[in-house]
């Protein structure tokens, strides 16, 4: 239980988990007179063992930042805000959202939940609940603009219902675009953020060999085996090259592909074309080192591959992560009965763990009003979301709530964003600081910080990389006029009288619930009640781990993954015809636009959330964009020069510092940084969004929506500050 101790300062210190990001870090919070006064790791936690991170550590100077919002704000007509109170602003804003729905219809009711709303265990389960009951299908996440393919990719190929191999028990890991030592995140079956480098140090010492993709030398590619330090956005002609040289050397799992994959030799004859010189002429590597990857996979007894962030936003984004996964299954690296599955799904439903496909599927739901794209696992494409607001029509969107985000510097396109934003009838925007995006919001709603609400590790309670349990009550009262996100959602339903259905049943109308009966029914349907998770926080339940058990049914009825469909090998073989992949862009021309821009992740800071932070803030007030000191040298460029950054759609200002880690023609830059504004004479001190470089409706992938965020070509130019200001 999460019982309170005093240490020698006086302080109680309380047991808690970081909701930063999604890492869920164990953590102490010593509190004095109800303020959080320090953070730290819990040294004895038997899967953490102590880490944290440095953004992490500093929550106290979040929840006590003189810029901290803890009262609503109403927009004033002359642009400028007003406090304002709950039952105000609740009042309004349910007024205009029943005059819209009465006007347009509900899904004219649109919810954008981000990265920092996430976070919180409830927003999700309630926010879905809210569209259901308005009959909104309006819903947009986060999730369309990160890593779409992940939610779509395995579905289409037929997924193994026993999962993955994970990386506690492989012997190679192929890491395509993922640095888990510094963004605390990697695919399911990777490296995790759960003290990763203690992890990846003992992998090593058992004799794990990792092979990393990656055009930047990143803190996980310094320990790799084999670095592919690639052209970036190749990572599909890579992982096609890789699979014709294990398959064309038979070194796949031939057993298991016989009685599993359904199309081996149409899988054989699409990658045919990516020869190793083919791909090391394209990719700027080593044919030789391609090989040496290919094979070094293929020999391990048991290992897994994965994509991250890089790759997703690359061009051909879902053809890359099904490549990838196409590695796990055609070199069998999937779980066998008796094997036991890495985390422990304790909050979601009881589901067979079989060692057997679940049969493909077309994740297709609601269509959206944009380049045919659909919806998908009840949500729709964040990138359609702007165009859905500016369009007149039936469908149109004229109310956005967005929780935990900030459109204005994250969307794809941010002259399109800015518009779309300015367009709405009504814009609620629920966050702890005034945004971007808060600027031009209607209503500002104050949130409660983590601290300050109970919560469950929702997010990786799928990713643990051991059956692991944890909760939190809140550490410290509310300070302030502020509302979960949940609460929002619950009061405006509650004015516009319908009811809220979660798993476990419905929302109680006319007095407010207690947060932990919210989680409570949030995961009613989990295999764990969250009662049993409140009496077991940071426990491993080996008793209670999931075991793979053996197929059911007819062995010539069962499912079998679909490596090579259709819509697969029509991709292949555009990209066989390429010379590079910035051909997915109209107007890119290889002279103009020689470089290309790459996000990255940056430790002190998680998107657009750091910066405003003392101790962060020393860590850089701006998006750096990082380049190989060669071409710095070429192009004039010294530490803090500005450079101007243009692509086929727009023009960027970014600062300059010299790396030696990233291959020559690229610029690495982390993404949702600077303003509202279309220009950057303030990217010294707030950085420049990268979203304005990029299009929704040029070379967008087919199946997500997916824009290019990632590897994008782009020109570079040295520019003094007064061009910049110009």
């Amino acid at each position: 239980m999460n019982v309170p101790t005093l240490v020698d300062h006086g302080a109680e210190t309380h047991l808690s988990f970081c909701r930063v990001c999604h890492a869920a870090c164990p953590i102490e919070v010593d509190v004095v007179a109800g303020e959080v006064v320090a953070v730290r790791g819990v040294k004895d936690d038997p899967l953490f063992e102590g880490y944290t991170c440095i953004k992490g550590r500093q929550l106290p100077d979040q929840m006590r930042h003189p810029d901290r919002l803890v009262r609503h704000q109403r927009r004033r007509p002359d642009g400028s805000f007003e406090p304002v109170d709950a039952r105000t602003a609740l009042d309004e804003i349910a007024a205009a959202l029943r005059r819209i729905i009465d006007e347009h219809g509900p899904r004219a009711v649109a919810t954008y939940t981000g990265t920092g709303a996430y976070q919180n265990s409830t927003t999700i389960p309630v926010t879905r609940a809210f569209h259901k009951a308005i009959r909104s299908r309006s819903l947009y996440t986060s999730l369309t603009i990160d890593q779409p393919a992940k939610a779509t990719a395995m579905f289409r190929m037929g997924m193994w219902e026993g999962g993955l191999q994970d990386f506690r028990t492989a012997d190679v890991l192929l890491a395509i675009g993922y640095n888990p030592l510094v963004s605390s995140f990697g695919p399911s079956s990777g490296l995790q953020g759960t003290n990763p480098f203690v992890e990846l140090r003992r992998a090593r010492e058992r004799g794990l060999k990792l092979i990393v993709i990656d055009p930047r030398r990143t803190e996980l590619a310094s320990f790799a085996d084999i670095h592919l330090q690639a052209r970036p956005g190749e990572d599909a002609a890579i992982l096609a090259g890789m699979l014709r040289v294990i398959l064309t050397e038979d070194r796949h799992d031939a057993p298991f592909c016989d009685t599993w994959v359904e199309d081996l030799d149409g899988l054989r004859a699409a990658v045919e074309p990516f020869t190793p010189e083919v791909v090391a002429t394209r990719a700027d590597i080593p044919a030789d080192d391609l090989v040496a990857a290919a094979r070094m996979f293929a020999a391990a007894s048991r290992g897994t591959s994965g994509t991250g962030t890089g790759p997703s936003m690359a061009p051909h984004s879902s053809l890359t992560e099904h490549l990838s996964l196409c590695l796990n299954v055609v070199c069998g690296r999937v779980n066998r009965p008796g094997d036991i599955i890495h985390s422990g799904f304790f909050l979601s439903p009881e589901t067979p763990k079989r060692a057997q496909v679940a049969p493909p599927m077309r994740p297709t739901g609601a269509a959206a009003r944009f380049r045919g794209l659909h919806g998908y696992h009840g949500e729709m494409p964040t990138t359609t979301l702007a165009e859905e607001i500016l369009e007149p029509g039936d469908g149109q969107i004229r109310a956005l709530v967005v929780s935990g985000g900030n459109p204005a510097v994250a969307w794809p396109d941010q002259a399109q964003t800015l518009a779309a934003l300015d367009d709405l009838e009504l814009l609620v925007v629920v966050d702890h600081r005034m945004t971007p995006t808060a600027e031009r919001a209607h209503y500002v709603i104050a949130p409660t910080l983590s601290l300050e609400r109970p919560d469950v590790p929702h997010l990786m309670d799928r990713w643990f990389p051991m059956p692991y349990t944890n909760y939190t009550d809140a550490v410290v009262p509310r300070r302030g006029d502020v509302l979960a996100e949940w609460e929002l959602f619950w009061e405006i339903a509650e004015r516009l009288e319908v009811e809220l259905e979660l798993p476990g049943g419905t929302l109680p109308r006319g007095v407010r619930p207690d947060p932990g009966d919210v989680i409570d029914l949030a995961y009613g349907d989990a295999r764990m009640p969250v009662s049993e998770m409140r009496a077991n926080r940071r426990v491993i339940h080996e008793e209670r781990a999931l075991r793979v058990t053996e197929a059911e049914g007819d062995a010539e009825d069962r499912a079998r993954f679909l490596v090579a469909y259709d819509e697969i090998v029509a991709e292949l073989g555009v990209v066989a015809t390429e010379r590079t992949s910035a051909e997915r862009l109209s107007g890119f021309d290889p002279e103009q636009f020689p470089f290309r821009l790459t996000s990255r992740r940056l430790k002190a800071v998680l998107n657009s959330l750091g910066p405003e932070l003392p101790n962060l803030a020393r860590k850089g007030t701006t998006n750096k964009a990082y380049m190989n000191p060669l071409d710095c040298a070429e192009l004039g460029l010294d530490d803090g020069s500005l450079v101007e950054i243009s692509s086929p759609h727009a023009t960027i200002v970014g600062v300059c510092e010299p790396a030696g880690d990233i291959r020559r023609g690229v610029i690495s830059m982390a993404h949702s940084w600077g303003t509202g504004s279309l220009t950057d004479e303030r990217v010294r001190a707030v950085g420049t969004p990268t979203n304005r470089l990029v299009t929704t409706k040029d070379g967008f992938d087919a199946v997500t929506g997916q824009a290019i965020q990632s590897a994008i070509p782009v020109a570079v130019r040295r520019v003094t500050d007064d061009e910049s200001r110009g």
